[in-house]
């Protein structure tokens, strides 16, 4: 097998490509095209789908083509392929969660996400592979095949969310709806290079991932949040804005927000635990981002004791921003302890890559972000992460923003 150069790859995203589907100048179906080609050509390497739905694909961005035509324009993903981590069910589709168990599980309803993106006129591509059940972080042990990491597939992508990760990065979709119980989004992100996300904890309805089968247990219900991926975080942005349950907030709001310049406070993670090659690395990215001359203080990452298992959680969710975001708005901290490890290495091990620097985001249900940040001494990508009070996404994204157009060389908006 051989490296697929994801930085070198020519992929528009949705941020850039939306207003053109809007005004003809392109077309949903050839949109599709590039993306079925491009799984074509890559997917045989990284096994990142369980289901190309390429068919049912095609209906869907043409009549997304008839709509727009018509006037009836749905907004900045209609027309945009976009794929389903198989953990979510999809009327009449199979939903398997790469469990051997439920390699033939074909559910009868849309998960609320799913049914929120076609709704917004997102095209359906295909379902991902994943660590099976999501009992991973390496994305190696599911019934369909291990899925490879496209920088280099002797290492892995991550998980669970591994398919997810390799198909944004490689242009096979421009997003995917995820899962992240201690990291499952975030970490598969950083291995690929990619924009890994998750919400406050109910702000995106959960509902629908593998419906009916067996109660996953308390900790999964408490600890699980849905994700998103996407290649940038402009993409983010307009797929949150499709995906959040709203109450105040008006449509748009996350993607608007980007520009809104807020008065940030950032506390610098230093009691985090990480290979030097990660804490020289995070010490440079901060570097990089005192020059947006927000105050900057050292702090801890906010703990909690599993020995306690969820007695404390309600309480500590609602004591959290008191207690860690007092004097700061956002944490920063490396997504990753280590470097990404060989599929060699971890093969024998499901959580080979740690989960100890995200986790805690899951237990305080707090909103999370995992950006690229460069490459390691293998030449694989590093994430930097994000991490907010409950609710406070927009100030999530907001430096998330920033810190990737200056890490593009684009001066900040």
């Amino acid at each position: 097998m051989k490296a697929i150069r994801t930085a070198e790859l020519d992929i528009e995203d949705i941020a850039t490509i939306h207003n053109r589907i809007r005004t003809q100048k392109l077309s949903p179906v050839e949109v599709l095209a590039g993306c079925l080609k491009r799984i074509e050509q890559v997917n045989p390497q990284l096994n990142a789908f369980i289901t190309v739905l390429a068919d049912q694909a095609l209906a869907q961005a043409t009549a997304a083509e008839a709509e727009i035509k018509a006037g009836k324009w749905r907004g900045p993903l209609h027309g945009i392929p976009v794929a389903i981590k198989d953990f979510y069910d999809t009327a009449g589709i199979k939903t398997t969660a790469a469990f051997e168990r439920f390699k033939n599980r074909v559910p009868h309803k849309d998960a609320v996400g799913v049914a929120k993106l076609k709704e917004a006129g997102a095209v359906i591509i295909g379902k991902t592979n994943m660590h099976r059940l999501g009992e991973g972080t390496t994305g190696l042990d599911s019934y369909f095949g291990p899925v490879h990491n496209p920088w280099s597939p002797q290492h892995i992508a991550g998980g669970s969310s591994s398919g997810s990760a390799a198909a944004v990065a490689t242009g096979m979709c421009y997003a995917t709806l995820d899962t992240d119980a201690i990291g499952s989004c975030r970490l598969p992100a950083a291995c690929c290079g990619v924009v890994g996300f998750k919400g406050t904890y109910g702000l995106i309805n959960p509902a629908g991932i593998l419906e009916g089968e067996e109660d996953p247990g308390e900790m999964i219900r408490w600890f699980s949040h849905p994700g998103i991926m996407t290649r940038t975080v402009e993409d983010t942005a307009l797929v949150l804005d499709v995906l959040a349950e709203r109450k105040e907030r008006k449509a748009g709001d996350y993607f608007d927000g980007l520009v809104k310049r807020r008065k940030l406070r950032l506390g610098v993670a230093d009691n985090f635990r990480a290979q030097p090659e990660i804490k020289r690395a995070f010490e440079e990215t901060v570097e990089q981002i005192r020059c947006f001359n927000y105050p900057m203080k050292s702090v801890d990452v906010p703990s909690w004791n599993p020995r306690m298992g969820l007695h404390n959680i309600e309480s500590d969710r609602k004591a959290i921003a008191a207690r860690a975001f007092k004097d700061i708005d956002l944490l920063l901290l490396p997504t990753t302890t280590t470097t990404v490890p060989t599929i060699k290495d971890a093969r024998s091990n499901a959580q080979a890559l740690s989960a100890e620097d995200t986790i805690f985001a899951n237990y305080f249900g707090l909103p999370a972000i995992s950006v690229p940040c460069g490459l390691d001494s293998n030449r694989l990508p590093l994430g930097l992460q994000l991490v907010g009070k409950p609710w406070d996404e927009a100030s999530v994204l907001q430096l998330a923003y920033q810190f990737e157009r200056l890490n593009s060389g684009e001066i900040p908006r």
